[in-house]
C-alpha cells in the first residue's frame, strides 16, 4: 500500500513539475535575468545571412514568402535567400523562377527527388555563403526586421542559436487553434526564460530559427524532428541558444484536431529520437534541468498519466480519499468525450477543448514512443494544412 502510494504521488509529482512546477522556477529564477546585451547595432559591419528554405507543394504562400523577406530592412548586399524544392509537382518552381530576375541574390534548386526536409536543407546550407542561416518554413511569414533581430546576437561568440517568437494567425473558435495558440504562446515564454537564464531554450520554432554555419550539424536522413536535433547539437558544441521575443514571424495556426494529431504523432516519433540521441546531455549542469523538466519528463508525461490511474485503482480499494481521487482521474479523462458531444451540437467551451488538446498531445506522445522503435524509412512528410 505504502510503495504503490509512493509511486502514485510521483507520477503526479512528475507531471505537475513538468507543466507547473517548473515554469514557476524559470519565472523566479529569471525574474532579474536580462536578455543578451552584446548585439550588432544597425551601424555596425553586419554578418552575411542565409536564408534557407525547404519546399514541397507551396504554391498558396511561396510568393508572400519570398516578398516578405526582401520587403524587410537588412541590407541587400548582406542577405541571399536559397530555395530547394523537394521534387513540388504544383506551380512552387514556377512562382519561385519568376521571381529569379528582379532578385540576383535569390537561388532556386529543384531536386527531382523527394528526400524530405531535412535532406534538401543540408544539401542548400553547403552553397550558402553566409556566415549565419536563417533556416524557415515557407508558409511562416517574416516582419520587416525579423531577420536583423536574429542575427544581431551572433556578435557574442558564445551564442550558436537564436529562436524567432512565432505569432498565430487565423484562429477559429470550433476548432483548437486557440489551445495551439496558448501552448504555443506559453512554450515561447518558457524558452525565453530558459535562455535568459543559462542559454538553454529547448528547442527553437521549427518554422524559423537562426544558426552559425560553423554550428549548423547535417541532419541524418531519418530522424523527423530536425530542429531540436541541430538544436541539441549546439549545446554539445558548449554554444548556448536563446530566444528573441522581437524577432517576430507569423504563422496560421492549425485548425482542426486530426491534423494536428497526426503532426504530434511526427514529433513525438522525432522526439524519441532525439532522446536516444542526446541521452548524454541530461548530465550536464543547468542544460540537463531544462532538458529533464521541460522536455523528458513532458515526453513521458501518458506513462505516468497511465501509471497513476492504475495505481489509483488499487489504492481506491483500501481508502475513500483515493477512491475520490480516482472519480477526479475518471471525470477528467471524460472531458475530452464531452468536448466532442457539445461540439457536435455546435456548442464550443474553450476550458474542455483544452482538456481535449492536452489529452490528445500525450496519446500522440504515447504513440509515437512505439513508433521510434520501428525503422523509419524516410524523413519526408506533408506539412499540416493550416487556415483551414
Amino acid at each position: 500500500m505504502v510503495v504503490l502510494a509512493i509511486f502514485f504521488w510521483l507520477s503526479i509529482f512528475l507531471i505537475l513539475h513538468s507543466y507547473l512546477f517548473y515554469p514557476l522556477i524559470l519565472e523566479v529564477l529569471s525574474a532579474n535575468k536580462k536578455d543578451n546585451e552584446l548585439k550588432y547595432g544597425r551601424e555596425d559591419d553586419l554578418p552575411l545571412v542565409s536564408v534557407i528554405i525547404s519546399a514541397f507543394n507551396e504554391e498558396e504562400v511561396i510568393a508572400e514568402k519570398i516578398e516578405s523577406i526582401f520587403a524587410g530592412d537588412y541590407p541587400d548586399d548582406k542577405l541571399e535567400v536559397l530555395i530547394g524544392s523537394d521534387r513540388s509537382d504544383d506551380r512552387t518552381a514556377e512562382i519561385i523562377n519568376g521571381y529569379l530576375p528582379d532578385h540576383p541574390n535569390l537561388r532556386f534548386r529543384d531536386f527531382e527527388e523527394r528526400r524530405g526536409k531535412q535532406n534538401v536543407v543540408n544539401d542548400i546550407v553547403q552553397e550558402s555563403r553566409g556566415s549565419i542561416l536563417i533556416l524557415t518554413d515557407a508558409n511562416v511569414m517574416f516582419d520587416t526586421s525579423t531577420v536583423f533581430n536574429l542575427a544581431r546576437h551572433f556578435k557574442n561568440p558564445e551564442i550558436g542559436l537564436v529562436d524567432s517568437n512565432m505569432i498565430n494567425k487565423g484562429l477559429k473558435v470550433e476548432g483548437i487553434s486557440y489551445q495551439e495558440k496558448a501552448y504555443i504562446s506559453r512554450e515561447v515564454h518558457i524558452k525565453n526564460m530558459e535562455g535568459r537564464l543559462w542559454g538553454t531554450m529547448m528547442g527553437p520554432f521549427g518554422g524559423c530559427y537562426s544558426i552559425r554555419k560553423e554550428d549548423y550539424s547535417k541532419v541524418p536522413p531519418n530522424y523527423l524532428v530536425d530542429d531540436f536535433y541541430i538544436n541539441m547539437k549546439v549545446f554539445e558544441k558548449r554554444k548556448k541558444a536563446i530566444n528573441d521575443l522581437d524577432a517576430r514571424v507569423f504563422e496560421d495556426v492549425s485548425n482542426v484536431l486530426r491534423d494536428e494529431f497526426r503532426r504530434k504523432v511526427r514529433i513525438a516519433t522525432g522526439n524519441w529520437q532525439n532522446l536516444r540521441t542526446f541521452a548524454h546531455l541530461l548530465l550536464r549542469k543547468n542544460l540537463g534541468f531544462c532538458f529533464w523538466s521541460h522536455k523528458v519528463l513532458r515526453w513521458k508525461g501518458p506513462f505516468f498519466i497511465l501509471t497513476a490511474l492504475i495505481l489509483n485503482v488499487f489504492l481506491a480499494f483500501h481508502s475513500d480519499f483515493y477512491l475520490a481521487l480516482l472519480a477526479m482521474q475518471v471525470l477528467l479523462l471524460l472531458l475530452p468525450l464531452l468536448d466532442f458531444l457539445l461540439k457536435m451540437a455546435n456548442i464550443h467551451i474553450k476550458v474542455l477543448r483544452l482538456a481535449t488538446h492536452f489529452y490528445a498531445m500525450n496519446l500522440a506522445l504515447f504513440i509515437g514512443f512505439f513508433r521510434s522503435w520501428k525503422t523509419i524509412k524516410s524523413g519526408a512528410w506533408d506539412r499540416t494544412p493550416r487556415n483551414q
